[in-house]
């Protein structure tokens, strides 16, 4: 592996779910320090002291998900909504405010939320989820135009049909139905590896990523408008 972020601080939220595990050994492998965090983030506290207890911070990568609900939009509860935004949408904000004062204060940091296509493309029965997610990359775009004057680059990756344990799991894969869906769908014929996707993300993340500003990139195969 090359050395592409050796020196770097990078704080992994969310690390042992979602695509957490993988980006871990991938950045690791690249030099980086990788500060690793399990815990939701729901509690409103918790982001500002995390970053308070990771001090010096070069790279946050703000992986943040939960198990997609499937309801029909007409028959969403209060509870379903209010939860996915306080476990996906509100922590990242918090996370942001958190970071960015030491990274504007030193004109140098990242932050690269691994967010989700089904913002970018409709899907029945995920209204919910897609808002959150919708959400999510709004806020991203905005932040990053904002501070890139200071040399802080924030930008996303928007990714579907990526192998991870959260939306993918081995029982999904094995469904025929999955399968045919994968052939139907997704032009690239497979699921995206998560070492592909990790091996992107820790680039974005590399000084030789410093020009993109606010951007949002689709990792899924073909399957997001280009």
């Amino acid at each position: 592996m090359s050395g592409m972020l050796a020196g770097k601080r990078v704080l992994i939220t969310q690390a042992d779910t979602f695509m957490g595990p993988t980006l871990c050994a991938v950045f690791a492998a690249h030099g980086a320090e990788v500060i690793a965090d399990d815990r939701p983030l729901a509690d409103p506290a918790l982001p500002a002291q995390l970053i308070a207890a990771a001090g010096h911070v070069d790279v946050l990568v703000a992986n943040l998900a939960i198990p997609a609900p499937s309801t029909p939009a007409v028959q969403v509860q209060e509870d379903e909504w209010r939860a996915a935004f306080a476990h996906m949408v509100d922590p990242l904000p918090r996370l942001c405010r958190a970071v960015l004062p030491q990274m504007l204060a030193r004109q140098s940091g990242k932050i690269l939320l691994m967010g989700s296509a089904s913002a970018l493309r409709g899907m029945r029965n995920a209204s919910t989820y897609s808002a959150a997610r919708g959400a999510q990359l709004a806020y991203i775009q905005a932040l990053g135009v904002e501070v890139a004057p200071q040399q802080v680059q924030v930008n996303a990756i928007a990714q579907n049909f990526v192998d991870n344990p959260t939306y993918f799991p081995a029982s999904v894969q094995q469904n025929p139905r999955f399968q045919e869906r994968l052939k139907r769908e997704v032009p690239l014929g497979r699921l995206v590896a998560p070492q592909e996707d990790a091996e992107f993300a820790a680039y974005l993340c590399s000084p030789a990523a410093n020009c993109f500003v606010g951007q949002i990139f689709p990792v899924c195969g073909g399957w997001a408008p280009r």
